[in-house]
């Protein structure tokens, strides 16, 4: 009997493993497993050794242990909350000013010739080499922060567009006009539909980008964020919480991207149209 019912788990395992979401859901599970195996090892690495046993609680263990008491103390909510707001408020100046530079960049030769050296110069600095500027110019750390974000953010929303523009078949733009289409409805009907995809996609690059500069730029000036909890386990030795925090900022990264990703699937004509 047992003979029978293997075959049968098997052959019922192998065609569940075929739907794309299961087998996403289980090779991630198995990777994040493979990951924690790694970091217990190093632990272990940690604990051997006389001159590194006192940073044993980077552990996973600990590491989860201190979860519970970062939320009861309104630790991780709060950071997030600090943080999410400056991340909020600089990609959106970002997304406000990246997309129509780069619907001029894509519809005007003569700017994007007169542009491009500038803005790639531009894009080329690191956007934590405008600090001392942007806290010499602004008087309250969190603007300063948004302008670092934005900076940041602003050029793989203005490119992507642009890059997305340049793509789009010039019939169309002459069909709409025989149409009698006015400015508002090229950009609302031609325009903004043909590059949904180029500008999700900017605003994906872009949302990484701005979530690496907001941790080391909450690391000076300010009091709150996730960039300031991981200073403070630092200062208070707290090297549980300060890998919990570590983690905090890599689930909510991850589930940001996710969800660039199924506005890129939703929102994207290219998917729709496959």
């Amino acid at each position: 009997m047992s003979s029978v019912a293997a075959p049968a788990g098997v052959f019922a395992l192998s065609r569940l493993m075929k739907s794309p979401a299961v087998r996403r859901f289980v090779y991630g599970a198995l990777g994040l497993s493979v990951l924690f195996v790694i970091w217990e090892i190093g632990t272990l690495f940690l604990h051997f050794n006389p001159a590194t046993r006192t940073f044993v609680t980077f552990g996973p263990i600990p590491t989860l242990e201190a979860f519970p008491t970062l939320w009861g103390e309104g630790k991780i909510q709060s950071a997030m909350a600090a943080s999410g707001y400056r991340m909020g408020l600089g990609l959106f100046l970002a997304i406000v000013i990246g997309v129509p530079i780069g619907i001029l960049m894509g519809r005007s030769k003569r700017f994007r010739e007169l542009s491009n050296s500038p803005f790639q110069f531009l894009r080329m600095i690191s956007p934590l080499a405008w600090m001392p500027l942007a806290v010499l110019v602004y008087p309250a750390w969190d603007q300063a922060i948004v302008f670092l974000i934005a900076i940041a953010s602003v050029w793989p929303v203005a490119f992507a567009t642009a890059a997305g523009l340049a793509k789009v078949d010039p019939a169309w733009f002459k069909v709409a006009r025989n149409l009698g289409a006015k400015a508002v409805h090229m950009l609302t009907q031609v325009i903004m539909p043909a590059i949904a995809f180029d500008v999700l996609t900017g605003i994906r690059l872009a949302l990484g980008v701005a979530w690496i500069v907001l941790v080391p730029a909450e690391l000076l000036g300010v009091t709150s964020g996730l960039g300031y909890a991981i200073k403070d386990a630092r200062e208070t030795l707290s090297y549980n919480h300060l890998t919990a925090m570590v983690l905090v900022i890599g689930i909510i990264g991850y589930i940001l991207d996710s969800a660039c990703v199924v506005l890129i699937k939703r929102y994207s004509w290219h998917h729709r149209r496959a």
